[in-house]
């Protein structure tokens, strides 16, 4: 075959293939913005077989699978943008949601739920790196994930009990909490949130 003929066939390939893609995309985001995330889902897992460096795709991918409460392949979706966008903290929020829902599955071992919640801590402390604008409700989200891993190293007679750690996490628990506290003084659902981890931090230290 002669080189123009190779050149025009690569083209009309690279052309059909980015139509089909588009074409995904555009199916799978409008039934991102209309809240229909299970229809989203086939259509951005098609994009994102088609053309595996759309950021995009995947990032919509990873929060449709989110709100299908499929955490695991949402993980996968954000680890993908990630790996694309390093400096995409909104990824690093989204996969921390997921990964700290994942660490409240209870039929999961204890090792993989401890994974989860520490990762899900690294990611919001990623996301307030990437992106200091977010640092609010990156503080909120890993105020509630310290206190959620701090419940886990605190439950009596486990393999996973660890009463400094537990203690440690409820007081960075409080420490996040308050921070979003100071910036919205009116906010009593943080107030209630900074409470409940004194609270267990009382009765962990022996102090109710």
């Amino acid at each position: 075959m002669r080189l123009s003929a190779i050149v025009s066939l690569i083209l009309l390939t690279s052309v059909e293939t980015s139509m089909a893609q588009n074409a995904y995309v555009r199916l799978g985001q409008q039934a991102f913005m209309d809240g229909n995330f299970k229809s989203a889902v086939k259509q951005l897992e098609k994009a994102c077989m088609v053309d595996s460096t759309n950021a995009n795709a995947y990032w919509m991918l990873g929060y449709s699978y989110y709100h299908s409460q499929n955490y695991r392949k949402s993980i996968s979706a954000y680890d993908k943008v990630i790996y694309i966008n390093p400096a995409d903290a909104s990824a690093y929020y989204y996969r921390a949601r997921a990964k700290a829902y994942m660490g409240k599955d209870t039929y999961l071992s204890p090792a993989e739920r401890e994974k989860y919640l520490l990762g899900a801590i690294f990611d919001l402390t990623k996301s307030i790196a990437v992106d200091p604008s977010e640092h609010v409700k990156c503080y909120q989200t890993r105020g509630i994930t310290y206190r959620e891993y701090a419940e886990f190293k605190l439950q009596p007679n486990t393999h996973s009990y660890d009463k400094a750690r537990g203690i440690s996490s409820l007081k960075a628990s409080i420490n996040d909490l308050e921070k979003v506290l100071a910036e919205n003084p009116n906010r009593a659902d943080i107030a209630s949130l900074i409470e409940l981890s004194k609270e267990k931090l009382a009765t962990a230290t022996g102090h109710h």
